[in-house]
């Protein structure tokens, strides 16, 4: 059974930084792409950021550039985001997903088979 567990989140002050977590079981991790999305009150679940099985290629939406970081560690099966310089806009539920490599680092999320249980991030002015 697959189980993606996010961990991390909380309430910050604006420009304050958080770290997110997402621990991956019952899947061979390096097999796959790892997406993080997130989903505030009322709207559609949006891309933040994607990082191929090797952890060589990257892709982040234009509204996390240049603050939030992914990153992924195989040997731990786990993959990161970095959220650096945080805005009460970055409020949302952030959910940790899963991907196969054929969609070769995909932002649409009907392509993630797996998908963690979220994490709160709150941000206040």
């Amino acid at each position: 059974q697959v189980q993606l567990v996010e961990s991390g989140g909380g309430l910050v002050q604006a420009g304050g930084s958080l770290r997110l977590s997402c621990a991956a079981s019952g899947l061979s991790f390096s097999s796959y792409d790892m997406g993080w999305f997130r989903q505030a009150p009322g709207k559609e679940r949006d891309f933040v950021s994607a990082i191929n099985w090797s952890g060589g290629s990257t892709d982040y939406a234009d509204s996390v550039k240049g603050r939030f970081t992914i990153s992924r560690d195989n040997a731990k099966n786990t993959v990161y985001l970095q959220m650096n310089s945080l805005r009460p806009e970055d409020t949302a539920v952030y959910y940790c997903s899963a991907t196969s490599r054929y969609y070769g680092g995909t932002r649409n999320p009907n392509h993630y088979a797996y998908w963690g249980q979220g994490s709160q991030v709150t941000v206040s002015s």
